[in-house]
């Protein structure tokens, strides 16, 4: 009897040592719970109030379904179990895969998806796939959208343009995260510095980040051109700055823009190459305005012109006055004493122009994207982006020796296909008389290019191992 009382005793004060254990346990977790809560409560809105595909909207805008299909992703993302993984002797994680025919077993490398600065995977290979979920945004929701861009307003009858995302062959491209962004550029600045096309990313990115929060214009100015915005909950600014050619230009006929543009080949353009400095990233591109009329100089001397009339100058290419204003642009980084930051090179997008030019006639009417194998580049648009990537070979290899970071953002081949995304003759209204009737050169917003901003957030974490961006000057 004693011994069992003795046993029956220290029961009892086992199961009230567990029970004070489970207690503590539990006050430990919640105040976890509570300490942490606050700190991620902007994110965990954001995913709670995440919005849901585009729904009906007013009369003047589109009526945007869902679809059924989803494309293939990588298991992981699709919450089905991978296979046993083990290491190889590089240290590389593989997978047992059944072979085909007398193949037998074999391994695969396992390679990691892409968002968490994945240097290994090559992005701009691969091809739009189908996405349900659409677009995050709507011209209801953003103010920042032009009339030009606007093609839900204007009564465009498909939607199918909003229903794809870019996917890498060998990984994953991480759909882009106002938080996470907001949070990578806290305390810094962004700029885009270019033409319409900039402004067209820009405008993309505030629509993006609109999804959590609201800048406030603190321009000097009321140019569209020249603008900054302030989000000031993160003490982060946004700028555009207007810059078409790269290098310093003069009107011929100030109160005609169609008329031909003087080109100094061979000098700054002040309004971008002595604001930079203080940058830590910039996104140097340009392209479109260089197939217009101009003169080209060099020491203040004429040395040829594009589709000018004078018979006594020599008439040269676009590609002409493309090199050398690259090559004057590096020239403006590379001579930057200050400069700690890193270039990155937004490469040519091409136009979409079927069925005659521009100015002739020529449209962008499909409704779906092109695969990898439907279309190639060629003719003048190839000649661009060669004439590009040669230069940047160059102002890269020199910039290296300067201490100077300068990478590649290569949108060429991923816009190539996307001959859908354009506003075509819905960026105003049927009645409305405009010189570009049908518009294959901007992008609709929301749309495709959207994406760039997925591809923006990636190479900032790349660059910054960690993902902690500090200021940004996008140059187009």
């Amino acid at each position: 009897m004693k011994l069992h009382a003795i046993n029956e005793g220290k029961a009892q004060v086992l199961t009230r040592r567990s029970t004070s254990s489970k207690i503590l346990a539990h006050l430990i977790a919640l105040t976890l719970i509570l300490t942490i809560l606050p700190l991620y409560y902007p994110y965990i809105r954001y995913i709670l109030e995440k919005p849901t595909p585009l729904a009906s909207h007013s009369n003047d805008l589109l009526h945007v379904q869902s679809t059924t299909t989803l494309s293939r992703q990588h298991p992981v993302y699709r919450g089905h179990l991978l296979p046993a993984t083990r290491e190889n002797e590089a240290g590389q994680k593989v997978v047992a895969k059944r072979g085909k025919g007398k193949r037998g077993r074999r391994e695969v490398v396992l390679k990691p998806p892409g968002g968490g600065g994945n240097k290994s995977c090559d992005l701009y290979s691969g091809e739009w796939v189908e996405n349900p979920k659409g677009a995050y945004y709507t011209n209801e929701t953003c103010w920042a959208i032009q009339e030009h861009q606007n093609c839900m307003k204007f009564g465009r009858p498909d939607q199918d343009f909003l229903k794809w995302r870019w996917k890498p062959n060998d990984c994953e491209l991480q759909e882009f995260d106002p938080v996470e962004f907001l949070e990578m550029v806290r305390g810094k600045s962004l700029a885009f510095v270019g033409d319409s096309v900039a402004r067209n990313h820009m405008q993309s990115l505030i629509c993006l980040l609109s999804r959590v929060a609201y800048p406030n214009d603190v321009s000097n100015s009321s140019d569209l051109n020249f603008k900054q915005y302030e989000y000031p909950e993160y003490n982060f600014t946004m700028s555009i700055f207007w810059s078409p050619y790269l290098v310093n230009t003069e009107r011929t006929d100030r109160r005609d823009i169609t008329q031909p543009f003087k080109l100094y080949l061979d000098e700054f353009d002040e309004s971008w190459t002595s604001k930079i400095e203080d940058f830590n990233y910039v996104i140097i591109s340009a392209g479109q305005w260089f197939f217009r009329p101009t003169m080209f100089y060099s020491g203040r001397h004429v040395i040829g012109c594009l589709y000018c009339s004078e018979s006594n100058i020599r008439h040269r290419s676009s590609t002409f006055s493309y090199r050398r204003a690259w090559r004057t642009a590096f020239r403006a980084i590379n001579s930057l004493k200050n400069f700690k930051g890193i270039v990155f090179l937004r490469s040519f997008v091409p136009s979409h122009f079927e069925g005659g030019r521009w100015d002739k006639g020529g449209d962008c009417v499909r409704t779906r994207p092109f695969k990898s194998n439907e279309s190639v580049m060629e003719d003048y648009s190839l000649e661009m982006y060669k004439t590009q990537l040669q230069e940047y070979k160059f102002g890269e290899r020199e910039a290296r020796k300067k201490g100077i970071k300068v990478a590649l953002m290569d949108m060429t081949q991923v816009m190539q296909l996307r001959p859908d995304g354009h506003p075509s003759r819905y960026g105003h209204l049927p009645s409305q008389n405009v010189t570009m009737a049908n518009d294959c050169v901007h992008w609709c917003l929301p749309g495709p290019i959207d994406t760039w901003n997925d591809f923006l957030m990636e190479l900032m974490k790349r660059e910054d191992g960690r993902g902690l961006a500090n200021s940004l000057v996008c140059i187009d």
